[in-house]
């Protein structure tokens, strides 16, 4: 029997036994839509989603009853704190000021939910995992090449960039970079592997160089220093260092090659100059890198698995390259450390900078080198000024921006605290806290012993390097979700959710002492019970809010030319998702668009009855009593509008002017507001 016949058979054989493996393969294939739909950050992208992750749950939940106490405690403690922390958050639409974001923020984490279990709970062995791992790898990397012939043959590339930064297939520039940062850890620690086809190790180690340079056409200062830590991570825990470092250095050889082509494309978009011209080399660089370190790595890896070389030697030659990495450690180091010059002092620069804000950044360099200037500093002073004000159960699930509003002192208006521990920390204080470090403690505890033991190595070296892989793309998404927010994209928490749990799955585990039939009996019929009504709860929470956004974004198309139809949609809207304002504020946006102040009056009201501090709604409400000559109404919302958005320039216009006894120009007002609108898109 070939080597070849062998490793299919045994996949067969795991697959078998690994039952969750299809519908896992079907997650991931969504997974991959996702990443070229803007990293499924709207909820008519992800929602829809979520219902096909919750029917693949429910299918091997049928198709492979598992038995609870045959799961690691471990991923018990995971599953069980996840779930708890999916309930906290829908309870805090009690408590949260905006109770539709709540209940949106809460449904995606009951997604994550969803996705965890999927992939935790069925048992993997390292082929089965492996298969998992690479096909979702070599999905995104030709993924990859597609974007990055769509951006080569775009007639205006400009238009996906934000300024000199690749913004597609995501609006978001970092989220762009992370999108192909994910995949390109199992991209790469699994082409070290001597257990894989030597084509298929080469196509993952070209794979992940194309993913490198289409992430670093976003310029994602982020991703830079991630991928840096994760390297780190990976070099001080992974047993087998020399071979992953005989992939790293050609992949990294290729990717230092094609980078400068690659930055030269947002050179020339920032200072002028042939864009088209330097989008064709850059191409032709980043595909010719790829091909040759695929062709290299194939090489070693098909010299590798005929045996030609002597054990002995091989042994001499292990030795050699892994003093040959020790010196490239060293020379890296000693490189960065002539390169910062003065450490202490590139560290004082890189603080006053991320203090400082974008203005303190320099803008005679590259963005990857100019600083850390951003709004992070003011988002994360407010983030805990909210926690210790609301210490035990935070603000609510995403309902940052409106504390933001009030409290920010930046021009921008985050939605969201920009890091997934603060965030946690905010909106769902010591008790969200406590159960995401536990629950995230178990899962990586059981990884760990996937990845790190000693049985598992010898009993499936395939399972530790297939538990490697996926707890290093896991960590890229922590370490850069650390200081970015990534939890709010689908597109990148529910892979990250998928490969803690691929990783879950491999810990050993042990077999349940047996129940009595009658007793076995009563707890499926119990557990079976319990399954359906919260299959029915999930589904209608996410079907309910994604129907009501479907109905808004109906009415936002046609009401130039069926305003009738608009207002009855947007009557649906608030009938299917009772807690948004959404569909009022859009309608009262309608109706000021018709000049019909009185319905944009009455539509704005309903809006603040279901939120009461919306400022928006204020800010109109005010304008059009003003309008109509009840100057001292206007005051008072007016003034609520500022104590709640006291840096918006166009309330304070608008306040001074009812101040100054005099009517506002509700028309004029809104094409403000419009022109503000275009200028932070």
């Amino acid at each position: 029997m070939s080597a070849e016949t062998g490793r299919g058979a045994q996949l067969l054989g795991a697959l078998r036994e690994s039952p969750a493996t299809i519908p896992g393969l079907g997650a991931l294939a969504l997974f991959v839509v996702w990443a070229g739909d803007e990293a499924g950050y709207p909820l008519t992208h992800w929602a829809p989603g979520a219902l096909i992750v919750l029917a693949l749950l429910a299918i091997a939940l049928i198709g492979a009853p598992q038995r609870w106490r045959e799961v690691p405690t471990a991923v018990r403690v995971a599953v069980a704190c996840l779930a708890l922390y999916t309930a906290l958050s829908f309870l805090s639409i009690l408590w949260a000021h905006v109770p539709g974001d709540a209940w949106e923020g809460a449904d995606r984490t009951l997604l994550y939910l969803f996705v965890f279990a999927l992939f935790a709970l069925w048992p993997q062995r390292g082929a089965s995992a492996a298969l998992l791992l690479g096909a979702w790898a070599l999905a995104m990397t030709a993924l990859a090449a597609f974007v990055l012939l769509h951006v080569d043959a775009a007639a205006d590339p400009a238009s996906l960039f934000g300024e000199q930064r690749l913004r597609y297939p995501v609006a978001y520039e970092n989220a762009c970079a992370a999108i192909w940062c994910m995949a390109l850890w199992p991209a790469l620690l699994l082409s070290s592997s001597g257990r894989f086809h030597w084509a298929l190790r080469g196509a993952l180690a070209g794979g992940a160089v194309l993913l490198a340079d289409l992430a670093l056409f976003s310029q994602s200062r982020g991703s830079l220093y991630t991928t840096a830590i994760v390297l780190v991570l990976v070099f001080a825990a992974m047993p087998w260092r020399v071979r992953i470092f005989l992939v790293v250095a050609p992949v990294a050889i290729g990717i230092g090659a094609s980078a400068p082509f690659v930055l030269r494309v947002g050179d020339r978009l920032k200072h002028g100059g042939d864009v088209h011209g330097a989008l064709d080399t850059a191409t032709l660089a980043v595909l010719l890198a790829a091909a040759l370190v695929m062709a290299l790595v194939a090489l070693g890896g098909a010299i590798e698995s005929r045996g030609v070389v002597a054990r002995a030697t091989a042994a001499r030659l292990h030795r050699a390259v892994g003093t040959l990495a020790i010196a490239a450690l060293l020379a890296v180091v000693a490189g960065g450390l002539i390169a910062a010059r003065n450490p202490v002092a590139r560290a004082e620069h890189a603080w006053n900078t991320f203090k400082g804000g974008y203005s303190a950044n320099n803008a005679n360099v590259n963005r990857l080198v100019g600083g850390l200037g951003s709004g992070r500093y003011d988002f994360y002073r407010v983030s805990l000024d909210e926690f210790l004000a609301h210490p035990i159960v935070g603000i609510g699930v995403d309902n940052f921006a409106e504390q933001y509003l009030a409290r920010g002192r930046e021009s921008e208006t985050p939605h969201y605290p920009h890091s997934v521990e603060l965030r946690a920390l905010a909106e769902t204080g010591v008790i969200g806290v406590l159960l995401a470090v536990i629950g995230l403690g178990g899962a990586l505890l059981a990884a760990g012993r996937a990845a790190f033991s000693s049985t598992v190595r010898r009993r499936d070296p395939l399972a530790a390097i297939a538990a490697a892989a996926a707890l290093a793309g896991f960590a890229y998404w922590f370490v850069h979700g650390s200081f970015d927010w990534f939890w709010e994209f689908a597109g990148l928490g529910a892979p990250a959710f998928a490969l803690l749990g691929i990783a879950c799955a491999l810990a050993p585990r042990r077999e349940a002492p047996p129940t009595s039939a009658p007793r076995r009996v009563v707890w499926r019929r119990l557990a079976l019970g319990a399954g359906v009504a919260l299959a029915l709860a999930g589904a209608l929470s996410l079907i309910t809010p994604w129907l009501s956004q479907v109905q808004v974004q109906n009415a936002a198309k046609v009401w130039p030319t069926a305003p009738r139809q608009a207002y009855s949609d947007l009557d649906r809207a608030a009938g299917l998702n009772p807690l948004s304002d959404e569909p009022y504020l859009l309608a009262g946006s309608i109706a000021l668009r018709f000049g019909d102040l009185d319905r944009a009056d009455r539509e704005f009201s309903r809006a603040l009855q279901r939120t009461p501090r919306d400022s928006y709604a204020l800010l109109e409400r005010g304008a059009i009593a003003s309008a109509h000559g009840e100057r001292a109404q206007a005051l008072t919302l007016l003034q609520r509008a500022h104590r709640l958005n006291p840096h918006d320039e166009l309330t304070q216009a608008v306040l001074r002017v009812v101040r100054e006894g005099f009517r506002v120009d509700v028309d004029g007002l809104n094409r403000s507001i419009l022109l503000k609108a275009r200028r932070l898109e």
